[in-house]
């Protein structure tokens, strides 16, 4: 299976009055390691959609542990569990020294930009995924 790792510092923006990252920027995190996942495959979002190619996010869920406060570094783990079809799922690890404190999952679909239909992953894509399944 395909795993990346990548590090994000929570801001201070980031932040409830308790100096919690607020749950609604988990989602934003999951991105952000989705994003640095695919770029160190070698494949860029931008690339994707320049392509013809969307991924929206259809499914999404967050299983909270511990907070992570104001300056904690988090490193996201991703985990692409099997190779793609017309669904991609990502499940997500996050970790303050070394600690738990955040589980979750999305699932994207592929999706052509112009007719706005379900489509299959890119060849290319593919090709940079199978090593990991083999």
């Amino acid at each position: 299976m395909f795993k990346a790792t990548s590090e994000l510092r929570v801001r201070y923006v980031e932040t409830d009055q308790m100096g919690y990252s607020h749950h609604s920027n988990y989602i934003i995190y999951y991105e952000y390691g989705r994003v640095e996942a695919l770029r160190s495959l070698g494949m860029s979002y931008k690339e994707l959609e320049g392509s013809g190619v969307m991924m929206p996010v259809i499914d999404s869920g967050s299983k909270y542990l511990k907070p992570a406060l104001y300056d904690d570094l988090i490193k996201i783990e991703v985990i692409v569990p099997s190779l793609p079809t017309v669904r991609m799922r990502f499940e997500y690890k996050l970790y303050v020294n070394d600690v738990l404190i955040n589980e979750g999952h999305t699932t994207l679909a592929f999706v052509d930009i112009k007719t706005g239909r379900p489509m299959r992953p890119p060849n290319s894509m593919l090709h940079l995924l199978k090593p990991f399944y083999e």
